[in-house]
């Protein structure tokens, strides 16, 4: 019986680059079963929409740090 996946919500940003990464080798590679091949592409489908998703709330913490006059670092709400 196959290992059962991680949930992708449950993945660190760099899990789940590093499996789509070897989902998309494995792609390439052109050596599985179409079902197979179909079943991963799901999966690194989900796993890329995953990314933007981390990617997009990384960038509006980066955003959200601003400098202040005396050139201290704080930061501002996150709208």
């Amino acid at each position: 019986m196959p290992e059962a996946k991680p949930d992708v919500s449950a993945l660190s940003f760099e899990d789940a680059l590093a499996e789509l990464e070897q989902i998309v080798r494995g792609l390439e590679n052109g050596q599985q079963k179409l079902a197979d091949a179909i079943d991963a592409y799901e999966r690194g489908a989900a796993l890329r929409k995953h990314c933007e998703t981390k990617l997009t709330e990384a960038e509006a913490r980066v955003a959200a740090i601003v400098q202040n006059a005396d050139g201290s670092l704080s930061t501002r709400p996150l709208e």
